[in-house]
């Protein structure tokens, strides 16, 4: 299989995550109003699967280096395969709770207070379970990041809306989902060997985790994305035969890109963790609030009637997570 084997390329790879990451909700964007976001998701999560196999049978099967994708899901323990798949369970509900607080809140706030929140929550849990990268550089760095959600949470306050409920409910669904995403890459890594070249018996290595990983994710759609459609958060009640009613080629197709999108920057995080190491390599792929951020500013025009003191606060924003960003790149070296 491909292996990654420098620092420098990992952190390429990572970059490549962040991209991923941060851009494939405008996917959702692209959609009609009348294509409730359940509906999308069913789409993103077979994107998910299919992106899955095609590395699998790609990457994952190239080389002499490791163990090659039949072979190594075929050898897995169910010690192992377990918590790559409960890693798609938790991720599954974060993810939908986060595509809810888009359509209420925008990508401007809702990446930004999740995904920074899972960030922040993602890293320490994974460095505590491998401790790699100068922790004062790491922690600073989070802190900053921190600094930036709260920044976003006061930019978005000078946001004018008809209700101050769904203001609220915008930035409370974005915290829980945040506090969700912050702990299903920790099961995952723990699925995965830590040397892909020469795995331990009965682990996966990135591309067999990651098959199992969107297996969790599309089977406990069934339970939790049957819920938003019958009980929405956000937007009206919709039910399966929506799904082929108002479906055409194009608005599947959307949906199918958003999963490849977001799927093809997971599997380059996964490559290069090992070595990055999983806080920093998961820590610099969240780095997508930086992103997602930038699209709900400067394209979709998510702030365009604020206040133009609203500016500063954005711009602060922006630098403290790029400054926080640079750090966690530093940790790993300095």
């Amino acid at each position: 299989m491909y292996i990654v084997d420098s620092y420098s390329l990992a952190i390429v790879f990572c970059f490549i995550t962040m991209l991923g990451w941060g851009s494939w909700a405008n996917t959702l964007k692209m959609t009609p109003k009348k294509w409730e976001f359940p509906l999308y998701y069913w789409d993103y999560s077979i994107g998910l699967v299919l992106t899955t196999l095609l590395f699998g049978f790609t990457f994952g099967s190239i080389g002499a280096a490791g163990r090659g994708f039949i072979n190594d899901l075929s050898q897995a323990s169910f010690s192992s395969l377990s918590p790559a798949f409960l890693g798609g369970v938790v991720f599954n509900i974060s993810n939908l709770l986060i595509v809810a607080a888009t359509a209420i809140a925008g990508m401007a706030v809702a990446f930004p207070i999740a995904v920074g929140l899972a960030l922040v929550i993602g890293v320490v849990v994974n460095y505590i379970a491998t401790p790699l990268g100068n922790p004062y550089l790491l922690f600073t760095g989070l802190a900053l990041v921190v600094i930036a959600i709260i920044v976003d949470a006061a930019a978005y306050k000078k946001l004018p809306q008809d209700k101050s409920s769904e203001k609220k409910k915008g930035i409370i669904i974005s915290i829980i989902s945040g506090i969700l995403m912050g702990f299903f890459y920790r099961f995952v890594a723990a699925s995965m060997a830590t040397d892909f070249a020469n795995p331990a018996a009965g682990l996966l290595t990135p591309y067999s985790a990651m098959f199992v990983f969107t297996i969790g994710i599309f089977l406990s759609n069934f339970i939790f994305n049957t819920w938003f459609m019958y009980k929405p958060v956000a937007g009206k009640a919709v039910g399966f035969k929506d799904y082929f009613r108002l479906g055409t080629p194009k608005v599947h197709l959307i949906g199918l890109l958003g999963g490849v999108i977001w799927c093809t920057a997971m599997e380059f995080n996964l490559i290069a963790s090992e070595q990055a190491g999983f806080a920093i390599s998961y820590g610099l792929g969240q780095g997508a609030t930086m992103i997602s951020a930038a699209w709900g500013v400067f394209v979709w025009k998510e702030f365009a009637e604020a206040p133009k003191s609203t500016d500063k606060l954005l711009a602060a924003m922006f630098s403290f997570f790029i400054a926080g960003l640079a750090l966690i790149v530093l940790a790993r070296i300095l």
